[in-house]
């Protein structure tokens, strides 16, 4: 190889450097959703689109990449002063897009920087003018307050604020123990008015339930006393339709109220028994029935030593102040039968089988064997 044919090569070599070194320097591509700016000769010339773009090379720079999706920016820590003097710490979430990638490249050094720092301007403003417990539960109003500020004071950027969201928010530990026994307290409060409540309902409903089963109960009792009325009234009816139509003697009826004398006398509070005038008529009749049978006693009311007692017992009889009945008139005569005795004093109602005995042959009458008129 001669030295003409090696300078050829070489020349050749550097045509092929410059081209290509050319064509790299003039064609540039943007992807997609991005932008770049060219500047010629130090002064903004366009905005490059994505695709493929031509341009002059040496003369005009192409300037870095701008990002024109929606972008997230998260913000921790920033201290802020309630309007209640309490210093709680936030931290926020920005997404913002870039809508003028000139505007965002000459307007502005760092707009990353200056989002951030405006956030936490506005963030100190619009906090400082609630308390504690509105900002805890405005959450929603603080980020709309946020976003509107953000995008009017960010406008002039290129950039459109889309959403700002608060993440956190942590008052101070003191704040939280506060709060933290408030809520105890308020639950402990529910829960004792809820017990409460159900321990009233369910007194509600056992008196309402006792007093169901007294009325119940009430009526159960007055259907029960009327019906044992009805029938006491019935057995009533019925004993004394039959003693009618019997036609009991009155011997016999004299005789049942003998029986009748001791029941009486079996109460417990029975110590002192007042003598009813009928018994000495009972007793006159019963004896008078016995003589009469016997064939050789007088039967006469008015005959025989039962005639004082008769006339005593029929005179409304007395009794002295210590129940001693008063002693025999001058003349001899008997006093008054005494109204009142002890159960030692009553007068012994004899046995109806000693009386039986007694009469011989006489029977004790009764309702079904009637006694002949001329037998008395």
């Amino acid at each position: 190889m001669d030295i003409a044919e090696l300078v050829a090569l070489i020349a050749g070599i550097i045509v092929v450097l410059v081209v290509a070194l050319f064509t790299v320097k003039t064609v540039r591509i943007v992807p997609q959703a991005r932008a770049r700016n060219v500047e010629r000769l130090g002064r903004y010339r366009k905005t490059l689109e994505p695709g493929m773009n031509v341009i002059i090379p040496f003369i005009d720079r192409v300037k870095p990449l701008i990002d024109l999706r929606e972008q997230v920016v998260s913000f921790l820590g920033q201290p802020v002063i309630t309007e209640d003097n309490l210093v709680v710490k936030i931290d926020t979430v920005l997404f913002f897009q870039v809508t003028d990638p000139r505007a965002a490249d000459y307007e502005i050094v760092d707009y990353i920087q200056a989002i951030e720092q405006l956030t936490a301007t506005m963030l100190r403003s619009v906090i400082g003018s609630m308390d504690l417990e509105v900002t805890l539960t405005s959450r929603d109003k603080i980020n709309t307050m946020l976003r509107g500020v953000l995008d009017d004071a960010s406008g002039k950027w290129g950039i459109r604020v889309t959403r700002v969201e608060i993440k956190a928010i942590d008052p101070p530990k003191s704040v939280i123990d506060a709060m933290e026994k408030q809520m105890r307290a308020e639950r402990e409060k529910r829960a004792a008015i809820l017990t409460a409540e159900g321990i009233r309902q369910a007194q509600i409903l056992t008196a309402d339930g006792d007093k169901q089963g007294t009325v119940l109960r009430a009526e159960g009792d007055k259907q029960s006393a009327i019906l044992r009325a009805e029938g006491q009234a019935e057995a009533i009816g019925a004993v004394f339709q039959s003693i009618h139509d019997n036609d009991p003697d009155p011997k016999l009826l004299a005789y049942q109220y003998l029986q009748t004398l001791p029941q009486l006398a079996q109460g417990p509070g029975s110590t002192v028994w007042m003598i009813p005038s009928e018994l000495t008529g009972a007793l006159k009749m019963l004896s008078s029935a016995f003589d009469g049978s016997g064939g050789g006693r007088d039967a006469s009311p008015a005959s025989g030593p039962a005639a004082p007692a008769l006339r005593a017992e029929r005179s409304a009889p007395e009794v002295d102040g210590n129940g001693t009945p008063p002693a025999g008139h001058a003349d001899g005569t008997p006093g008054q039968v005494p109204a009142l005795a002890s159960l030692t004093e009553l007068p012994e109602v004899p046995d109806p089988a000693e009386v039986l005995s007694r009469a011989g042959t006489a029977e004790v009458p009764t309702a079904a064997d009637p006694v002949d008129p001329a037998d008395r």
